[in-house]
């Protein structure tokens, strides 16, 4: 039996995740749950899964957790650093990453550095210091397995031959709610119609990113760094039917893609039972009921945000760090109506452009730029809600 710590246990993917160990309950065993602040729904997992740890990592609602009943065998962490503070205390085989944003970042190194493999679906921490997290993995002899469908999709299809045999990655990316829309569009999209995925049940902020196709390209980072992939080695194409969740070129024009219906607890139970494979916990696909596959070229024009993730890959250092965390502070200000959607990648390229890029980096370096990027991206967002405003 595999013993599994799952970090953002009460998010989108960590429900899911709970929901293959459920539907598994010989082959994973929960042995710690953390979350941010949603009480009521990680008490319920506590008391279903029976973890001999969890945590929250807001303060506020872990004093309210400890007036409630929890089983007395459960030992519970509380504070910002209860997530790194569990996956170090906690004796299991792999740490599943399912946090947003940052918080992953010390969980996911400090599970490695205690000697766990991680099932990552944070993409943020690749983009922040894929570089390094790679280098710590390797020197372990951790694996790092992907979460995404996507990357999921690219691991299965690199079985199929060596790795000089590879010509490219293709990643898939589903377009969002506006894929057809031009940027002079974009300007007056409200929130409800951001979140109004056509394919993807995910959580708001990923669900903003994808409408921004940001999410795709935190995805090309993240392959460049999980597969040691050239940036120019890596395409992204629009499939709006999510069917393919991505594919492989190989150097003899044959290309090797990965179905799959819109589910993300198949590549969740693939990075769970890897290396084996067991029966599904997601739903089948049923090909018969696809009309038809179409692909399209992704509109660099209407959709910057893609075009300046590869910008930041392409430079390098800190400033994929720096876009990440940009990222994040910007979206939250789109949700709360701060800012215009059509804002979003203007913002993100000034604060692009106000960062001054460490190419060899440490990981004082990247808690350094997060705090700056952080304070940069409000900045600009308190001068763009003013102009919101007047307008």
């Amino acid at each position: 039996m595999k013993r599994l710590i799952l970090i953002g246990s009460t998010g989108s993917i960590g429900c899911q995740c709970l929901d293959v160990v459920r539907r598994h309950p010989s082959r994973f065993e929960i042995a710690a749950l953390g979350a941010n602040k949603n009480v009521d729904l990680l008490i319920e997992q506590i008391k279903e899964f029976k973890p001999r740890y969890a945590g929250l990592a807001d303060e506020s609602a872990a004093l309210s957790l400890k007036k409630k009943e929890l089983p007395a065998d459960v030992e519970f962490i509380a504070g910002s650093d209860c997530l790194r503070r569990l996956v170090s205390q906690c004796e299991a085989e792999t740490a599943v990453i399912a946090t947003v944003g940052a918080a992953g970042f010390k969980p996911t190194f400090e599970a490695i550095r205690s000697g766990k493999h991680i099932a990552l679906a944070n993409k943020e921490v690749l983009a922040m210091a894929g570089d390094l997290l790679m280098r710590e993995a390797r020197a372990r002899d951790r694996v790092i397995l992907p979460i995404d469908s996507e990357h999921s999709a690219i691991q299965q299809c690199l079985l199929c031959g060596r790795r000089e045999e590879v010509f490219r990655i293709i990643l898939t990316a589903s377009g969002g709610p506006f894929r057809g829309k031009k940027p002079q569009d974009f300007e007056n999209v409200s929130v409800e119609e951001a979140l109004n995925h056509p394919t993807w049940n995910m959580g708001a902020k990923i669900t903003i990113d994808s409408a921004t196709l940001f999410n795709k390209g935190l995805e090309v980072i993240e392959a460049h760094h999980l597969f040691d992939m050239p940036l120019d080695r890596i395409d992204v194409i629009v499939h709006p039917q999510s069917i393919i969740h991505s594919m492989v070129e190989y150097i003899d024009g044959s290309v090797m893609a990965q179905l799959g219906d819109a589910d993300m607890r198949t590549p969740i139970q693939y990075a769970l039972s890897y290396p084996e494979r067991i029966e599904r916990t997601g739903r089948k696909l049923d090909l018969l009921q696809i009309p038809q596959f179409t692909f399209f070229k992704p509109d660099m024009e209407s959709f910057p945000c893609l075009r300046l993730a590869y910008e930041a890959a392409r430079t390098g250092g800190t400033l994929p760090a720096c876009l990440s965390v940009a990222n994040e502070e910007i979206v939250a200000a789109y949700l709360k109506r701060r800012i215009s959607f059509g804002s979003i990648p203007r913002l993100l390229e000034a604060c692009m452009k106000r960062h001054h890029v460490i190419k060899d980096y440490t990981l004082e370096d990247i808690y350094a730029v997060d705090a700056e990027a952080r304070r940069i991206a409000r900045e600009l967002i308190a001068l763009a809600s003013t102009d919101i405003v007047k307008r």
